[in-house]
């Protein structure tokens, strides 16, 4: 399997969509779309939007729907809560994906209007996307809505928050941050693609059961790398969490712990897409490769 290949050619399909399905710079409001772009097009690893492509490949039932608007969607939705985790009230970061955040690129006001735009955009793009399939539609809207709200992604960062000013972080209170602010996007994404690809409700589970195990890999090693990496490398601030005081594996277990509960996790993960049906080699590739990563 040639999977830098296969995995450049899902990370195309993904910029052509975010271009495709985004407002263009020149409409007006054209400063607010213009900062849409800048934080959608600025590159990164695209995990999320690849996985939603990969899972329904791993299905392909007969009418299947295009996953990449759901790719897209989830992907409006990640970027957003990095403008907004970037901003002065939150984390306050000058750094993001290897160049300015939204905020320093223009201004704090515009950034929080591109972030809340972002939001909405994505459930615009599915509910039109998927018209034509109003049952899928709204599981793809309840699906994404739910892993965004105040029960996970936005409820993960208020811990997180709140974390901060905690004078000792709990290994439960912990994992709720990781597995909400981190792992449920991951979960949403896979299900998603379950959902166009013609998965079936227990295969649905199944996926976001691997995807809860992936989100754990994937947020440990990024407090790993937070601790061990530098801001070059990472292309956003490095050290930053302990700086911040924030509650991370490393912070609460020890850079040993942190790096044996990423391999535990990344090998419950790769198990758990083994069993799914469909040819599971360039995602369990996929969630190797994130445990290995650099940046």
């Amino acid at each position: 399997m040639d999977f830098a290949g296969m995995l450049q050619l899902k990370v195309s399909r993904v910029e052509e969509g975010i271009d495709r399905l985004l407002p263009a710079a020149s409409e007006p409001s054209c400063r607010l779309h213009a900062a849409m772009r800048y934080s959608m097009q600025a590159g990164g690893k695209r995990l999320r939007p690849v996985l939603v492509l990969a899972a329904s490949e791993l299905f392909g039932a007969e009418g299947s729907a295009d996953p990449v608007p759901a790719a897209v969607a989830v992907e409006c939705v990640h970027t957003y809560s990095l403008v907004h985790d970037d901003l002065p009230c939150m984390d306050n970061d000058s750094l993001r994906r290897g160049r300015p955040t939204a905020h320093k690129a223009y201004g704090e006001a515009t950034a929080l209007l591109a972030g809340d735009a972002l939001l909405t955009r994505a459930f615009a793009i599915l509910s039109g996307s998927y018209s034509g399939s109003p049952a899928l539609a709204a599981s793809l809207v309840a699906e994404l809505s739910e892993a965004a709200g105040s029960r996970r992604l936005i409820g993960g960062q208020m811990e997180d928050l709140l974390a901060e000013r905690a004078s000792k972080a709990t290994p439960d209170g912990l994992r709720f941050i990781h597995q909400n602010k981190t792992a449920a996007m991951i979960e949403a994404a896979l299900a998603m693609g379950g959902r166009c690809g013609g998965a079936s409700d227990a295969w649905v589970e199944a996926l976001r059961a691997g995807g809860r195990e992936l989100g754990l890999a994937f947020q440990i090693v990024d407090d790993i790398l937070d601790a061990t990496s530098d801001t070059a490398t990472l292309g956003k601030t490095a050290g930053k969490d302990a700086k911040a005081g924030k509650a991370t594996y490393v912070s609460v277990h020890g850079l040993d712990a942190a790096r044996r509960f990423a391999r535990e996790r990344s090998d419950s993960a790769i198990a758990a897409l083994r069993r799914l049906p469909g040819e599971t080699g360039f995602l369990t590739a996929l969630a190797e490769s994130l445990v290995d990563r650099r940046r």
